[in-house]
């Protein structure tokens, strides 16, 4: 079976977003960059993989991806309506019309769409954002992956919204890399 991992980037105090979407990058460079390139080249989006050198490199983990739609409106910012053409694209939105062939909107129940992604054949499904999808999916997800950038936000986007529901995840890994950016793997229990 399939399964979903939520690979997410978030600062120190546990936020993917500012509160209007406000993001930092800089902790994206240097051994953590190498990393990523090597192990999730799937990850970047289509507007950098030419500049990063990755435009033929073989999805390693990942073939499908999973997004709400407001991860979906902030990739789409950086002029694109397919950021990931070299997956699977799903978007979950009860009000987004479909905005290029190559990207699938969902309104229906995502627990169940991603049950039945999950009995398909194939690779990895990554849950890429955002935080009301992450909560509603939080059942489902097997492993997460969070990269956390040595930033504070303060306020914004948590990297769930959902209500109070204890999860239990175990611990399989941790690296810390010269940017300072912790990346943490825990496997659903």
């Amino acid at each position: 079976m399939r399964r979903l991992t939520y690979f997410i980037g978030c600062s120190v105090d546990g936020f993917i977003a500012g509160p209007d979407g406000q993001h930092d990058s800089s902790g994206f460079d240097g051994d953590l960059k190498a990393a990523i390139l090597a192990e999730h080249p799937e990850t970047i989006p289509d507007r950098l993989r030419g500049l990063l050198g990755v435009v033929t490199t073989a999805n390693r983990k990942f073939d499908t991806v999973v997004m709400g739609r407001g991860a979906y409106e902030a990739a789409r910012a950086s002029s694109t309506t397919s950021p990931y053409p070299h997956l699977r694209q799903y978007v979950f939105s009860s009000t987004l019309l479909p905005p290029d062939p190559k990207t699938a909107v969902v309104a229906g129940d995502p627990v169940e769409f991603v049950r039945a992604l999950k009995r398909e054949p194939g690779m990895g499904i990554w849950l890429c954002g955002g935080a009301v999808l992450a909560g509603q999916l939080l059942g489902e997800i097997d492993e997460l992956v969070v990269h956390r950038y040595p930033v504070v936000f303060g306020d914004g986007i948590p990297l769930f919204h959902t209500s109070f529901a204890l999860s239990h995840f175990t611990l399989t890994g941790s690296r810390v890399f010269t940017t300072g950016t912790t990346v943490t793997t825990y496997a659903k229990q």
